[in-house]
């Protein structure tokens, strides 16, 4: 079986969406489950999972965890009945027979990967970025490619690291590429560009660099935590804009 396992915080805007998108694009010819592991949402989230779960043939496991998204996917983890997990964004789409491509993989001895990412974005510089992650560089990852990994060697690693409350995927991908136990399936999944709508495309990704390289010098949790807190994270007030590479540049250039 393939557990699928999303954490989810006030995602009313995309879960539906990405469960009647999962429902459409699983082969249908293995054992699935989809468990939503919701961290204390205050947008009606978890109803809004349910009231869609009575309306689908697809049965959708809803539990609780501590806000934290390496807490979220453990717990999800715990009460997850299959062989092979599959940790998915609320706001990223896997490819069609995502599950398929998983399980080959998985059987051919690679007991952990990723697909090829391509946000929903036309700007250059998402384009590239998205281009990049066919390759097999550790630079080249990221959470919102998701991440595949049999149970067994999620337990040998000992699972997510909860001290982080960012760069939990990273953290744990960097375990498996020490193993040299990590595959790219060369199949596209397509992921939501809305925070670097938000924030700016050249704002955000500066802001990534700096995470990556304070991680690579020595950084801990908290250190990212707090650089997070200042330059990511989102405030009410701040809301999606177009995606428009002149202005993007001119910010830049500012």
């Amino acid at each position: 079986m393939l557990s699928i396992i999303i954490p989810v915080l006030n995602e009313t805007a995309t879960i539906e969406k990405l469960l009647i998108h999962l429902s459409e694009n699983i082969s249908g010819e293995n054992n699935w489950e989809i468990i939503l592991v919701d961290g204390g949402s205050s947008d009606g989230t978890p109803k809004k999972i349910t009231d869609f779960a009575e309306t689908q043939s697809i049965s959708f496991h809803l539990t609780t965890s501590e806000k934290g998204r390496a807490k979220q996917m453990n717990k999800g983890a715990r009460k997850a009945s299959g062989e092979i997990f599959y940790f998915l964004h609320a706001d990223s789409f896997p490819p069609k027979n995502f599950d398929k491509y998983i399980i080959s993989e998985v059987e051919k001895g690679n007991p952990a990967g990723c697909f090829r990412m391509k946000f929903d974005s036309n700007h250059w510089w998402l384009k590239l970025i998205g281009w990049f992650t066919k390759f097999s560089w550790r630079a080249c990852r990221g959470g919102d490619q998701t991440q595949f990994i049999t149970k067994q060697l999620f337990e040998e690693i000992g699972g997510f690291d909860e001290t982080y409350i960012i760069y939990e995927d990273n953290i744990l991908i960097n375990e498996l590429y020490k193993r040299k136990k990590f595959v790219v399936i060369q199949h596209w999944l397509r992921t939501s560009a809305r925070r670097y709508k938000q924030k700016g495309v050249w704002n955000l990704q500066y802001h990534f660099v700096v995470i990556y390289a304070k991680r690579w010098f020595g950084a801990d949790s908290k250190e990212l935590y707090r650089y997070y807190l200042k330059n990511i994270k989102l405030s009410n007030k701040e809301v999606p804009r177009k995606l428009d590479s002149k202005k993007v540049l001119a910010e830049k250039r500012v």
